[in-house]
């Protein structure tokens, strides 16, 4: 919410870039130009220490899905914290939030996913899917069905197992990987495909890829196939249609289990609570989802695990013998408060609905920017959207990257009064699910404009685009 407050920003920005090591930071930058001190919020926009307002184009990182400053959530995390701000869920102990969020979360869920455990983040939800998926199989006595499948620019996470299911190469550096776990097919980017091939025969290929890497690594080692239905941070890949259902088929064929990493898509961005069902007809083994399981109100990932896998994992391995799987803070009663109250006002206020209305009205309008000389893509879904910026949109060459074509758009956004992300020579849209047409023309426009100058500036340094 906004306030009268007077922040000294020179104060707080020299504190943050003396302790805070940020996620993802530019070394080579960050010493000098430190961080935007965001200090207030409300709805769709963000505020700077200095009072200046910004539409959040980016919804904070794909998670304020109902907008900042909601009383309710507030009020509901202050609720709990005095009821029980705090116990753990280790052994035969639980509170009325985590049940309740189990619950409800089972009703949401796709098909037969009832089981649900719960971390603080996207990285850790992964994790404990592959942790749990191996147990799976060591119980069925398989226990050399360990290796994981992803796919290239696949983002799921940053913790060291989550990185090692990332196949963006461009994080991998100076970082360590576990050793031969993972491996990575193709994206199924259709605006990459290979030269001359029709959707029908890029599909194909997609499919194959997934199959030949499962008999290559041979089905006895494959344990499971992790997978967006929509690529995130890897360049909003939307796969062609029918992707999803024909690799889950072939999964099935060999044994392998299907992990949907749903931390950006579920919760409405794409217009339903999960979009492995409603949107590409598939029902995966396992869904792992965060972020908008809260808005961002709370850290809280749930990864939701079908009866099979229970009915498997819940069997006592022996005598004395437990699950000895979980943290300090699963099935946090302060976190699950939130989730409850933000999946009521989804569902009260049809947020799903709303972008099922508004999405394709965004999609239409960042579409209108194809006319731009470096836009080569525009994709995405609903509220998850991408343009691609090219030197060349007939090759689709791409500018050298120290021309950092998709930091210099989001800066000339920013000085717009919006706010968009700057992935490479990708700049990313995934605002709050509540924005209006209004809102979404302030954003175009400002994207538009940007484009524009940065394209002006391009051309007057001597880079040809065409």
């Amino acid at each position: 919410m906004r306030t009268n407050r007077v922040y000294d920003t020179k104060d707080l920005w020299t504190k943050d870039r003396d302790h805070f090591v940020h996620p993802w930071t530019d070394f080579s930058s960050f010493k000098e130009k430190g961080s935007m001190v965001l200090a207030e919020s409300e709805g769709a926009y963000v505020y700077d220490s200095e009072g200046n307002k910004f539409l959040d184009g980016i919804g904070g990182l794909w998670c304020v899905n109902i907008g900042y400053g909601s009383n309710e959530i507030a009020e509901a995390i202050a609720d709990q914290a005095r009821l029980m701000p705090y116990y753990s869920s280790f052994g035969h102990h639980t509170t009325p939030p985590a049940a309740e969020l189990s619950w409800k979360l089972a009703q949401l869920a796709p098909g037969p996913l009832n089981h649900v455990f719960y971390g603080t983040g996207g990285s850790m939800g992964n994790d404990t899917a592959i942790r749990i998926i191996h147990f799976y199989f060591n119980r069925l006595g398989k226990p050399t069905k360990k290796k994981i499948i992803s796919r290239v620019d696949a983002y799921h996470g940053s913790t060291y197992l989550a990185m090692s299911l990332t196949g963006v190469e461009f994080d991998h550096q100076g970082f360590d990987l576990a050793p031969d776990l993972v491996h990575y097919i193709p994206a199924p980017n259709p605006y990459r495909a290979p030269s001359g091939m029709s959707d029908a025969e890029f599909l194909d290929k997609c499919v194959a890829d997934l199959e030949n890497k499962i008999l290559e690594l041979g089905p006895e080692n494959v344990a499971c196939f992790i997978a967006e239905p929509i690529m995130g941070a890897g360049g909003v890949i939307v796969p062609p249609e029918g992707y999803h259902k024909r690799t889950l088929e072939v999964c099935k064929k060999y044994e392998v289990l299907y992990l949907s990493d749903e931390v950006v898509t579920a919760f409405g961005r794409v217009g339903h609570f999960f979009a492995s069902m409603d949107v590409f007809d598939h029902q995966p083994d396992i869904i792992n989802t965060a972020k908008g399981l809260t808005s961002g109100y709370q850290p809280l990932s749930a990864t939701m695990l079908s009866d099979e896998i229970y009915d498997v994992i819940s069997v006592p391995q022996s005598e004395g013998a437990m699950f000895t799987h979980g943290f300090t803070y699963s099935g946090h009663p302060v976190c699950c408060a939130a989730a409850l109250k933000n999946i009521e006002i989804m569902e009260r206020d049809d947020i799903p609905g709303h972008i099922r209305e508004v999405g394709p009205y965004l999609e239409e309008r960042l579409d209108s920017l194809r006319d731009l000389p470096t836009v080569g893509d525009v994709r995405g879904k609903c509220f998850m959207m991408c343009v691609e910026n090219v030197a060349d949109k007939e090759t689709k060459e791409l500018l050298p990257a120290e021309v950092a074509i998709g930091d210099r758009i989001a800066d000339a956004c920013e000085a717009r009064g919006v706010i968009v992300r700057p992935i490479a020579h990708l700049n990313v849209m995934s605002p709050p699910l509540i924005l209006t047409r209004e809102e979404i023309d302030i954003m175009v426009d400002a994207l538009r404009e940007s484009i524009i100058e940065v394209t002006d500036g391009l051309t007057r340094e001597g880079y040809k685009l065409s």
